[in-house]
């Protein structure tokens, strides 16, 4: 049995978060969309003011997987939540608990923080994801369809 082990990732893990990214954007077929550098990554979570955290998993001293999260608000709850950006473990680690780790560590913080939910997406065709998150007890949210605005429209909506 390999022994997992969940860390917060501090600003020396950039590099380890950064070759995390790759290999995730690499698996979901959207290395084309990666914009993310070291040097953006270490301003995201370790710059004055930062927009996430990240948790790394490591099999005995390999790091295979990532969980980069922050916080956000619910309007009926009138609370805050915790919203999983990716859940990434390399796939020669899949299968050997760092998934499960991470995700309960991040349960773990949400409820040391008081926050009510955690919350995160999954492309439809990763039906490996699917089954293990259903496994934990999630449920989707299939009456919900997520909208996103970059780039162009999002500059031309703010008049830019």
């Amino acid at each position: 049995m390999h022994a997992v082990r969940i860390v917060p990732a501090t600003e020396s893990d950039v590099a380890a978060v950064f070759r995390m990214i790759l290999d995730l954007a690499e698996y979901e077929k959207l290395a084309h969309e990666v914009t993310a550098t070291e040097e953006r990554i270490r301003k995201a979570l370790f710059g004055e003011d930062p927009a996430a955290e990240a948790l790394l998993a490591y099999l005995d001293e390999e790091c295979v997987g990532m969980a980069p999260f922050f916080r956000v608000y619910s309007t009926f709850r009138a609370e805050a939540g915790l919203y999983l950006e990716d859940l990434f473990v390399k796939p020669h680690a899949r299968g050997k608990g760092a998934g499960f780790a991470l995700l309960r560590r991040v349960a773990q913080i949400a409820i040391e923080r008081g926050w009510g939910r955690v919350e995160w997406g999954v492309l439809d065709w990763n039906k490996s994801s699917i089954a293990f998150y259903k496994k934990l007890g999630a449920v989707p949210m299939d009456e919900w369809t997520k909208y996103r605005l970059t780039g162009d429209a999002l500059r031309r909506l703010a008049g830019c």
